[in-house]
């Protein structure tokens, strides 16, 4: 109700912040270099498949290699064991996807090509916050996207990244900043307790990243070293989740020993 009555009664310059932001704000491109490539070199496979927003196509990084879904598969290979366990990856995310278009580009992807995953990993919601999309009618599409990985894509795991701490982005002025974080705390509120009621999701908090330093040269964005220091917390969360199927698995994991399907050519484009 607090968050209704502010909304409303900043409204104008709420508006007018927004706009400019969006005027002025720096374009950074996504990271460049393939979208599907093999982490480690064991026996043992596991599929993963990204799904996200620009954060998480890399927006603010040069390479993939060093943004999210390249960092993310080289902690997990690493936390796995490079030579008992090789991480097949694959990214599917586009510059300002709410999690309603991501749903939509997994399907156009789908088409093209075979997505099949053990683990998957979700990072939207932050567009659904500038969009002032509800948390209910946000948690309804996160349901369906979820669904749809689990039914159509063969997900036995998929872990959703926590919303970031937009409160504490630079490039976003105050009363803005203030308003939009407050916004992203009550979705992830709303994201934790929705996920508890679903035995296959888990949520993987955001890290903290309270150094500006931290972010890319647009003030919105994580560089590098977040991205680095959010896979490793992504991939944490994984292995944690994992870890019984892995104890009780003395061959391959969750994947079978069938020829990849995340790792055929990559490709720079989704």
């Amino acid at each position: 109700m607090l968050l209704t009555a502010a909304k409303l009664a900043l409204a104008p310059v709420l508006i007018v912040q927004g706009r400019r932001v969006r005027r002025l704000a720096l374009r950074l491109p996504e990271a460049a270099g393939a979208r599907a490539a093999v982490a480690g070199s064991g026996a043992r496979p596991l599929r993963l498949l990204i799904v996200g927003d620009s954060a998480t196509a890399g927006v603010g990084v040069a390479r993939q290699r060093d943004a999210l879904a390249g960092r993310l598969a080289a902690h997990l290979s690493s936390r796995l064991g490079t030579e008992t366990h090789r991480v097949h990856w694959r990214l599917v995310a586009r510059t300002g996807a709410t999690t309603a278009d991501a749903l939509v580009l997994l399907d156009e992807t789908a088409r093209a090509r075979r997505l099949q995953a053990d683990v998957a990993v979700v990072g939207l919601g932050v567009n659904d916050v500038t969009g002032q999309v509800p948390p209910a009618r946000w948690l309804r599409t996160l349901e369906t996207l979820v669904q749809r990985l689990e039914q159509r894509h063969g997900v036995q795991l998929t872990v959703v990244s926590g919303l970031p701490p937009m409160h504490l982005f630079p490039a976003l002025p105050q009363p803005l900043r203030w308003f939009l974080g407050a916004s992203a705390r009550r979705h992830d509120r709303a994201l934790h307790a929705w996920a508890r009621s679903r035995p296959a999701t888990v949520v993987a908090p955001m890290p903290a990243l309270t150094d500006p330093a931290l972010m890319a040269a647009d003030g919105f964005h994580p560089g590098p070293a977040a991205c680095n220091v959010w896979a490793d917390a992504l991939a944490s969360t994984i292995v944690d989740a994992l870890a019984p199927t892995l104890a009780d698995a003395p061959s391959p994991t969750l994947a079978d020993t069938s020829p990849p399907t995340l790792a055929d050519t990559p490709s720079p484009h989704v």
